[in-house]
């Protein structure tokens, strides 16, 4: 699979694969193949190569991303992407979990700064990935 100079933008800052999505009997699943332990996290669903959609997550990422596989009736966000990853999986498309981890050293003098948080407005502003669009097209 060819590299997107998105993806190719997030690797360079850090971001690193952590899962891949696959169905099983019909519903989402992602299998992580590296977890992160951290609590202040970046991640990204690829598309054969492609970022398409960035979020943050002060959960663990397990618990945020079975908020993905499993969504409430009132989770519109995880409803939509859930949808989404699913029809990108019918088509036969890989759908990968990229991750961005915050080690907590950044600080700015006592005050420790969430670069994840600070990231990830810029980070959709610059890549404009369209799962965070209103657009639904995979």
């Amino acid at each position: 699979m060819e590299i997107d100079n998105d993806l190719k933008k997030l690797i360079d800052i850090g971001f690193g694969k952590s899962g891949d999505w696959v169905l099983v009997n019909d519903v989402p699943h992602l299998s992580i193949c590296n977890e992160q332990r951290d609590t202040n996290i970046l991640y990204s669903f690829v598309v054969d190569g492609c970022p398409k959609y960035i979020g943050k997550t002060t959960q663990g990422l397990k618990k945020r991303m079975s908020g993905y596989q499993k969504p409430g009736p009132t989770q519109s966000t995880n409803k939509k992407n859930n949808m989404l990853i699913k029809s990108a999986l019918e088509l036969g498309k890989a759908v990968e979990l990229f991750v961005f981890s915050d080690k907590g050293l950044l600080r700015y003098g006592a005050f420790k700064v969430n670069l994840s948080a600070g990231l990830e407005d810029n980070i959709v502003s610059i890549l404009s990935p369209e799962w965070n669009s209103q657009g639904t097209s995979t």
